[in-house]
């Protein structure tokens, strides 16, 4: 599908979509409770729907509204695994379930799509053959076989946090205690502080310390049981920042759904905003952002991977030279997200150059692209550079803007809300 973006005047109030990252963790733990539990505020992305058929193969029994899942969960009494478990283009969906899965003790066969299976597991691999269980990867699937047993568990704290949350997924389910201890630098902190929160609303006990070395020690203690919880799912600081951005840089735009309190690490791209001299004002539920004239700041990719994108494009509205440092993982998710917005980018005139993890961007103005965009079948690319072209106030195709389901299947939708004239074809 292709997005056709014409120059607009951009304006109002969006309503962001439920955490994505809130709500894998919350269908996750009602999924392994012993009852039954209702989750509210929750959008039907590709992730999410890969995440809740995943966790109906393990027992769980769902049933959807339109904003509300009721999930009847499994209680550790998980049902035989009998065909693949899909999990699309989910990270998230795939590193939670490997460890809870193989509690089932059944051979289990992961299959995705995209680049799921280009990005690294090798953290699993070297857990799961330090056990003596099966771990076999493909291009284009995984396959594990054997439990998990219970132990310490040393993981890096510099690849993804994806896997510190799911052995904490799994390790109350274990029959004694594990230890998970991350070695220094802890990136990503606050996703494994979200897992935590998570786990204390399903009745799960987990404690995190200082450990000598720097390293941090979290410690699970095992068997426990998951109780059913209610709740409704946080607006998405993440997905915020792409009309949070819109705005600083265009005017009038009011973004709601937003908690004020939150565990979300990209809540700082309000932070980030606020150091680029973003005039903003917080209003119920949210924020207004006003035009500004935004300035280069370093910024740091280490605990907020997901804000790239968005970030380098904004970039290229600041006066000066923006440095962005710690963004390697950028360059493992559903596409080389530098790679990619670095082409884009400079379709649209933007001046960017990188090496390995960091990125240059030399703030100036954009032009309409002499040739369509390219999204990179990624969410996060595909929307970016609409804010880009949308702030710029240049016409733009984007290519491939159907991957915005991924995430935010309403994004042009709400686009559309603000004023933006956006039409959609093939």
């Amino acid at each position: 599908m292709d997005a056709r973006i014409s120059v607009s005047h951009v304006g109002g109030s969006v309503a962001v979509p439920p955490s994505k990252s809130a709500a894998h963790r919350a269908v996750l733990c009602a999924a392994l409770a012993d009852g039954t539990s209702h989750i509210d505020n929750i959008a039907y992305s590709d992730d999410i729907r890969a995440t809740l058929d995943a966790v109906a193969q393990l027992g769980a029994k769902i049933t959807r509204a339109e904003h509300r899942v009721t999930i009847q969960g499994c209680g550790g009494g998980f049902a035989t695994v009998t065909r693949p478990v899909f999990c699309n283009e989910s990270g998230s969906t795939l590193r939670f379930l490997i460890p809870v899965f193989s509690l089932t003790a059944q051979k289990i066969r992961f299959t995705g799509a995209g680049r799921l299976f280009a990005r690294p597991q090798e953290i699993y691999r070297a857990l799961f053959e330090k056990q003596a269980l099966r771990f076999e990867q493909t291009p284009d699937s995984l396959t594990i076989f054997g439990r998990l047993r219970p132990g310490v568990f040393t993981l890096p704290g510099d690849v993804s946090s994806q896997f510190i949350s799911g052995l904490l997924f799994a390790a109350p389910l274990l029959e004694s205690p594990s230890t998970i201890q991350v070695l220094p630098p802890f990136e990503s902190r606050s996703y494994v502080g979200m897992t935590l929160d998570a786990l204390a609303r399903f009745g799960i006990q987990a404690t995190e310390a200082p450990g000598p070395g720097g390293k941090t020690i979290l410690t699970i203690p095992a068997p426990q049981r998951y109780l059913p919880c209610d709740l409704a799912v946080e607006g998405d600081y993440s997905q915020a920042a792409f009309p949070a951005v819109l705005g600083a840089l265009t005017g009038g735009v009011t973004v709601t759904g937003l908690a004020a309190r939150t565990r979300q690490g990209d809540r700082v791209i309000l932070d980030i905003l606020r150091r680029c001299g973003a005039k903003f004002t917080a209003v119920e539920g949210g924020f207004r952002f006003e035009r500004s004239l935004l300035r280069a700041v370093p910024i740091d990719l280490a605990d907020c991977p997901d804000l790239g994108p968005v970030l380098m494009a904004m970039a290229c509205f600041c006066s000066g030279t923006t440095v962005i440092t710690n963004a390697g993982r950028l360059r493992l998710k559903e596409s080389d997200r530098i790679a990619a917005m670095q082409a884009e980018l400079a379709k649209l005139g933007g001046r960017v150059e990188s090496s390995g993890g960091t990125i240059t961007i030399d703030g100036g103005a954009l032009h309409a692209p002499a040739e369509p965009l390219e999204g990179h079948n990624d969410h996060r690319v595909v929307m970016s550079l609409t804010v880009a072209a949308l702030a710029a106030g240049v016409p733009a195709v984007i290519r491939g803007a159907n991957a915005v389901a991924k995430s935010w299947p309403e994004f042009f939708d709400a686009m559309r809300g603000l004023g933006a004239r956006v039409e959609l074809g093939e």
